[in-house]
């Protein structure tokens, strides 16, 4: 599974050197940000991490969308040949290799099997010193952890000031 999820995220980070149309562009890193949580929680064996993680980009990608939708608003979607070529070249890559898959699963698999868990030692630094949350909220890091939550809170009152809905940098809709 986790191996479909890093070829897809491999051609969708290729397709997106064809797209011209910022819109799409933000889909695209929608999808990538999706996909990239899904894999980060397989390797780390929790789901929060990922979780926060695309909760993050989606905020952030929800204002990009904001100001792009106001900038290029009637600006229409063009798909070119390249695009085209590349986007079926991809799908029958990705068909022909699910096929092969099939047909030789037992081989197939040992060698993923193989290659995927040595990148799991690699990424987790061997089994024993996987992540863990209960090391983040502890008493030594209680003071940090209080000053950041506080630093973030101010953070957000300053940024409501700022962004008056009368002075705002968004154009009011009428």
């Amino acid at each position: 599974m986790s191996f479909f999820l890093m070829m897809t995220m491999t051609f969708i980070s290729l397709f997106m050197l064809f797209i011209t149309h910022p819109l799409s562009m933000g889909l695209m890193i929608l999808i990538q940000t999706l996909l990239l949580s899904l894999l980060l929680g397989i390797y780390i064996n929790t789901y929060w991490f990922s979780y926060i993680l695309f909760l993050v980009f989606l905020g952030g990608l929800l204002v990009l969308f904001i100001y792009v939708s106001s900038v290029a608003s009637n600006e229409m979607m063009n798909f070119s040949l390249k695009m085209k070529m590349y986007l079926l070249f991809s799908i029958i890559m990705f068909i022909l290799f699910s096929i092969f898959k099939m047909k030789n699963y037992y081989l197939f698999n040992n060698f993923i099997n193989n290659e995927m868990n040595n990148f799991n030692e690699y990424f987790l630094f061997f089994n024993e010193n996987k992540i863990s949350l209960s090391k983040l909220y502890n008493s030594q890091t209680f003071l940090m952890i209080m000053m950041i939550i506080i630093y973030l809170f101010i953070t957000l009152i300053a940024v409501i000031k700022i962004t008056n809905i009368f002075f705002g940098p968004l154009r009011s809709f009428n």
